[in-house]
């Protein structure tokens, strides 16, 4: 009986050897800043107490990468696609987003991300907030949604999806181009104007009818959307209460292609937004995901305080329990890069902590009964002074246990260390870190 009890054990062992998990790379959503008055001059890193990722940061490099280049300031999938090496400029905001929410698409059907809006009339088309204060209410969004849906006309199928929060997917159902131009101000890239602050209306980026037909009908999706929305009953309840109306949809991203890229089977990814469930899918990662609270307050910070802290306990439990279902593991936190947009420095330092107390505490824990490697980093920077992303260097922390010529450092995960260590482009972050052997 010992022989056979001995025999197992051993079995066990080397099943464990072999499964072992080689790394986890974090990525915290517009994590990099600049240095911030209301902070005493430090960035939200800097201010951050995190004793944990010190700890992490005690034994590895520290270091920063550009996510695309000095010039470029990237959205969040541009940021993330670059990381495994891909060309951004082959991913659709839409596209990506519509798979991670489930929604169903076929080749040729237009899809764009969206907006709930509020601007102040349709000719002037001036824009009082992009994310309608981000005050929206997920019963708010569905019910507004079911109107849109009933009411708008157009010569051909559609479908207006809310997803979160204020955000949303519109999907044109037939064969249409995807070179358009964005209405939303803040991706300027396909826009001739620069103003910021003023819906646009979609334009054809070529002579293609199609592109022209396509433009067209997202602007009338627009402009029926302000006419049906600025009356609604819930946004005349809204004005009553001191709350801005969502009175337009605002669109980008347009996609009507899955793209080609290489898969990343041996991959898990802990994601719960549908932008990154997405890239998952469409790396062919494995998915670990729970369900996006409703909102259900017009403080929008109620429920990404909360969403925050179940995402780090989640991201902490999914790699206790799937690190022997995956090579790697990708963990991603949406809620750091929002404070940045609202240029609320402080509210960006406490989720840093939040992660630290609820994830980073299990992780470096792990570690002192396993040996892998951990990159960890943010995606791109979006400094709280500027609301908005930037082409700044975002600092990176790579551990490797074979390494122990960092033991002694006293360097944190923050800009101000980083810019003192290595840099590299976005594209070549992983294989000179988690993938080099």
């Amino acid at each position: 009986m010992k022989k056979y009890l001995a025999i197992f054990l051993n079995f066990l062992i080397k099943r464990d050897a072999f499964y072992k998990m080689r790394g986890v790379f974090v990525i915290m959503d517009g994590i990099g800043d600049l240095p911030c008055k209301a902070l005493s001059n430090k960035t939200p890193l800097e201010a951050a107490s995190t004793p944990y990722l010190d700890q992490l940061a005690s034994g590895s490099e520290i270091g920063a990468h550009i996510p695309i280049n000095e010039k470029f300031a990237p959205e969040s999938h541009h940021a993330i696609v670059a990381l495994f090496g891909e060309d951004y400029r082959k991913i659709s905001r839409g596209i990506i987003e519509a798979l991670g929410a489930g929604v169903s698409i076929k080749r040729g059907d237009l899809v764009l991300r969206a907006n709930f809006a509020t601007i102040t009339d349709l000719d002037e088309k001036d824009i009082v907030d992009r994310r309608v204060n981000r005050s929206l209410t997920t019963k708010e969004a569905k019910l507004l949604a079911k109107s849109l849906n009933s009411q708008v006309k157009l010569t051909c199928d559609f479908e207006f999806i809310p997803t979160i929060q204020h955000r949303g997917l519109i999907v044109f159902r037939g064969a249409f181009s995807d070179n358009i131009s964005d209405t939303d101000p803040a991706y300027p890239r396909n826009n001739k104007s620069a103003d910021y602050e003023r819906l646009r209306l979609s334009e054809p980026l070529d002579d293609d009818e199609n592109s022209a037909l396509s433009a067209h009908l997202v602007n009338s999706f627009t402009r029926q959307s302000f006419e049906i929305l600025n009356k609604h009953p819930i946004n005349n309840y809204r004005r009553k209460n001191g709350l801005l109306p969502a009175n337009v949809i605002l669109t980008r991203g347009a996609g009507s292609n899955l793209p080609d890229i290489r898969k990343w089977s041996n991959w898990g990814i802990v994601a719960y937004m549908p932008l990154e469930i997405g890239i998952g899918k469409i790396f062919g990662m494995k998915i670990y995901s729970f369900e996006y609270p409703d909102s259900k307050t017009p403080n929008a910070y109620d429920t990404l305080l909360k969403t925050l802290k179940k995402a780090s306990k989640f991201a902490a439990k999914s790699v206790r329990k799937r690190r022997r279902d995956n090579d790697y593991l990708l963990v991603h936190f949406k809620e750091t890069d929002i404070p940045g947009h609202d240029g609320n420095p402080q509210r960006k330092k406490e989720m840093m902590e939040i992660i630290d107390k609820y994830f980073f505490s299990y992780l470096t824990k792990l570690l002192k009964k396993e040996r892998f490697k951990i990159l960890v980093t943010g995606d791109h920077a979006t400094p709280s002074e500027m609301k908005n992303h930037s082409a700044d260097a975002v600092p990176f922390l790579f551990f490797d246990p074979k390494n122990t010529k960092n033991s002694l450092s006293e360097m944190r995960f923050c800009e101000r260390d980083a810019a003192k260590g290595r840099k590299l482009y976005g594209k070549n972050l992983l294989k000179e870190t988690l993938l080099k052997d």
